[in-house]
């Protein structure tokens, strides 16, 4: 092994014996001391990460297909190389595969003639090298960048290589993870609307009891599930909130008598919030509950590129954030290109359940579709943030969610005619399809009136 190759992890020991040779035990340290030993141990996993990843990569070269039986990894009795690195090192096979994948993208090339050539991602192997890097955010950064040259401009994906390399240094494998998700919308930004539409296809929820319990298995977009996230996540805040504003007059006892886990408040939310869709009138204790939405002033004008949902990983679309803010308790943030904010939304009123009751009477259910009115739910017409529309029964339509998102999805336009609030007349609902769709744009009738003979 070479001797730059084995520097950094001499430094790093080096260090760590300095940091722990006049400590007894880790109880001995002071604070400072238990962070500096912590940096310290960091710094001596991620050479050992380059030294491994070196290593694993010079084992796969010896246990290439093409050696056949003079494979090395064969010759030690096992199948392949990642097998014979996960039992030496106690690992699973997956973490074996990523160590060599770290490897080969680091390690030095030759070209057809025989002479020196740049490693695969040098900026990783710079990184990871110099210990600057640890190897399962290198692993990260590889497979992303591995999938990202597939058809990308070459030139791009090598600045992106470099900011995400200065990026990851210091950041937690979260953070790492957090940050390519990031990247991965800026390479993909075009495909983003695509793959939010295949998995909101494969959106699905399965009930079945078992052993006296209903077992339930969501699987949802993050943009319709930031919702749900952000309603539970609440109401469990609020028990926690509970617990500590007790008055001085109850009992500690009484007080701490809650000893639910948060799984279990989890649980007792949905439950809750679902009792509440059966009887409106009840209030649902959630701390301050709400979804955040940041996107470009740009971006949302052009109809392209993408936004951020607070406490959600994944990228959306502009699309899906204007689909959202036709939604109750969303509320957008617009940045100008600086990332300045420039305008808060307010949080949207929602129709009351009296109000519903009336639409029912025109609609029947959804005004497009015919769901029963216990799936749908009253949208405005003229959205509430973009149009400033009012919460008024001439301004609401009864939709499904699927309804919803075709009808905003695909530019279709809704008109209501002959509406009297004064006589009670709550008129018919047209449904005006697109040009694409229909290019003379003839209106179609919905609600119950498609299916009442006299209108």
């Amino acid at each position: 092994m070479s001797a730059p190759a084995l520097h950094p992890l001499r430094q790093a020991v080096t260090a760590l014996a300095g940091v722990w040779a006049d400590a007894g035990s880790a109880a001995d340290l002071g604070r400072s001391e238990l962070v500096s030993i912590t940096r310290a141990i960091g710094s001596a996993r991620r050479a050992l990460d380059a030294l491994q990843a070196e290593v694993a990569a010079a084992i796969a070269h010896e246990s290439r297909p093409e050696l056949g039986a003079d494979s090395l990894a064969k010759q030690q009795g096992f199948r392949n190389t990642v097998q014979l690195i996960a039992t030496t090192t106690g690992t699973s096979a997956g973490d074996a595969a990523r160590l060599v994948r770290v490897g080969e993208a680091i390690a030095p090339r030759r070209d057809l003639l025989g002479e020196s050539a740049p490693a695969k991602h040098p900026a990783v192997q710079t990184a990871v090298t110099s210990g600057a890097l640890g190897g399962a955010a290198a692993a990260l950064i590889v497979e992303f960048l591995d999938c990202a040259r597939i058809g990308a401009d070459k030139t791009l994906v090598a600045d992106l290589e470099r900011k995400l390399v200065d990026r990851a240094v210091g950041l937690s494998l979260d953070d790492v993870r957090r940050l390519v998700k990031r990247a991965e919308a800026l390479l993909e930004v075009g495909e983003l609307e695509q793959r939010e539409e295949e998995r909101r296809a494969s959106r699905s929820l399965s009930m079945f009891e078992r052993d006296g319990m209903l077992h339930l298995n969501l699987v949802t977009p993050v943009e319709e599930g930031a919702a749900i996230r952000a309603a539970i996540d609440g109401y469990v805040s609020a028990q926690f909130q509970a617990r500590k504003d007790a008055p001085d007059g109850v009992d500690a006892g009484a007080v701490d008598a809650d000893q639910r886990t948060v799984t279990m408040m989890r649980a007792d939310a949905l439950t809750l919030f679902c009792t509440h869709v059966l009887d409106c009138d009840s209030r649902m204790p959630v701390a301050g509950a709400t979804v955040i939405v940041r996107v470009i002033l740009e971006d949302l004008e052009a109809g392209t590129g993408a936004g951020t949902i607070d406490g959600v990983d994944q990228p959306v679309s502009v699309t899906a954030i204007r689909r959202m803010a036709a939604s109750g308790g969303v509320i957008p943030c617009v940045l100008d290109s600086a990332g300045e904010i420039l305008d808060w939304g307010r949080e949207r009123r929602l129709f009351t359940r009296t109000q519903k009751l009336a639409l029912v009477d025109r609609d029947g259910g959804c005004a497009m579709c015919g769901l029963p009115p216990n799936m749908t739910e009253v949208h405005h017409i003229r959205w509430w943030q973009r149009d400033t529309g009012p919460t008024d029964l001439s301004n609401g339509i009864l939709l499904c969610s699927t309804c919803h998102h075709r009808i905003h999805d695909n530019g279709w336009e809704i008109r209501i005619d002959n509406a009297d609030p004064r006589s009670g007349t709550r008129g018919r609902v047209w449904f005006i399809p697109p040009p694409h769709i229909d290019h003379t744009r003839t209106p179609r009738l919905g609600g119950r009136a498609r299916y009442d003979t006299a209108a």
